[in-house]
């Protein structure tokens, strides 16, 4: 078997195992930290410590991907994971701070799935790159959607095990991100291509901030940055209020795992064909694509809380939400990683994912409290908004590249 098929077999199943853990615990972390602390304002703030533990351990990982390579990078990401679902497990026994402290170690699998996704794009040639990205993140499907339905059984086998019923699905988390680690450290470890520039010496490598001052300098990655955190930013606000919205209407765990198997079914489900979009048509048309997608989701929502929370308009609700992530963050991503120089590659991948996820941290600190204040619809609204500056920005790159392409067009028209 060639090395890149091999690479892109490995990171494909232990995307499969990893998201049956981060969708088991997903599901029900909100929960959790609402029974232990009995106020419905806390559960947005289980998920940010989850997303805040991704959005620290992004940079560090990418730098560890650098220096030794993706495969220790992802098994050292998915290894953290299982002590902080261990954690958790031991949570209602020793209280919230236990819960938050065992999320944001359990977040920093999220952080590794993330990096899988430039791992494939290395292992491939580059016009194949968005193809190879969609499929990693396509393969996170299986896992994913099985996550959420686990729930029910989670919560009866920790009843069992004499273990509070809501923190047993992380029963599942911890064996899925054990069965990762393992994977991809017996084979992939040392055979995946290095990460871009290779290792380089202390006093050569890449400072944080001057990666972002590049950055800054090129259209093409601060459109590709903006569209990775808004997508992410506006799909984590929405969804970890989901189920502590559906649960607030009557709706029960069995109701809540299908409509965020759903919702994740529509984030990794139709990953290939926006990877292929994004070869064939370009990064931009494919961004401009998610961020439609998103804004019909958001009107969706707005409808389904409005006509008394019903479950199918909910669950479309959510399915558009998922799509409109995959677009923005596979297009986004591509155009990130063309719009910067090799040697700057993997820092600022790492530096794209931190702020996604810091983002992402902030939105779902706020949006327990904004479900408090102004319901379903208010959080839908204040979502939306949040597009706006990506419409914008991503508008005026795209008729910018329009002008110079036909600019250059009618100078060879001339010249000939």
């Amino acid at each position: 078997m060639k090395e890149s098929a091999r690479t892109l077999l490995t990171l494909i199943v232990s995307q499969l195992l990893a998201g049956v853990g981060v969708a088991s615990g997903v599901a029900v972390g909100g929960l959790l930290a609402e029974g232990l602390s009995g106020t419905v304002a806390i559960a947005g703030f289980a998920q940010t410590s989850a997303v805040l533990g991704a959005g620290l351990s992004a940079i560090p990982l990418a730098q560890l991907a650098q220096r030794k390579g993706r495969s220790v990078a992802l098994t050292t990401g998915y290894t953290v994971a299982v002590v902080g679902a261990g954690i958790v497990l031991l949570s209602p026994r020793f209280g919230l701070v236990a819960l938050f402290v065992g999320l944001a170690l359990f977040g920093v699998a999220t952080a590794a799935g993330l990096q899988a996704r430039f791992a494939a794009s290395e292992a491939v040639a580059p016009q194949f790159g968005g193809r190879a990205m969609s499929i990693v993140l396509w393969s996170t499907t299986v896992g994913s959607v099985a996550g959420p339905n686990l729930s029910q059984l989670g919560s009866d086998v920790g009843e069992l095990l004499g273990i509070a019923p809501l923190s047993g699905p992380f029963i599942f988390s911890l064996v899925a991100f054990a069965g990762a680690a393992i994977l991809l450290s017996v084979f992939l470890g040392g055979r995946e291509p290095q990460a871009p520039a290779g290792p380089r010496p202390a006093s050569q490598r890449v400072g944080t901030m001057a990666v972002l001052e590049s950055a800054v300098r090129s259209p093409g990655a601060v459109v590709g940055l903006l569209s990775v955190v808004t997508s992410h930013t506006v799909m984590v606000a929405i969804m970890v209020m989901t189920p502590m919205h559906m649960t607030i209407s009557g709706h029960g765990l069995d109701a809540v795992g299908i409509v965020i198997s759903v919702h994740i079914f529509g984030m990794y489900g139709a990953s290939p064909i926006f990877g292929w979009l994004t070869d064939l048509l370009g990064e931009i048309p494919v961004i401009f694509i998610g961020v439609g997608i998103s804004l019909g989701a958001v009107a969706c929502g707005v409808v389904a809380a409005s006509q008394g929370d019903d479950m199918m308009l909910v669950m479309i609700a959510l399915a558009l939400l998922g799509l409109g992530w995959s677009a923005g963050i596979i297009g986004g991503s591509a155009l990130l990683t063309r719009s910067t120089a090799p040697e700057q590659r993997v820092q600022l991948q790492g530096v794209s994912d931190s702020l996604m996820n810091f983002a992402a941290a902030a939105a779902a600190a706020c949006s327990g409290l904004v479900l408090e204040l102004g319901g379903f619809e208010l959080l839908n609204a204040a979502a939306g908004a949040l597009l706006l500056p990506l419409l914008v920005v991503s508008t005026s790159l795209f008729v910018r590249h329009r002008n110079d392409t036909s600019g250059t067009q009618r100078a060879d028209e001339v010249g000939d």
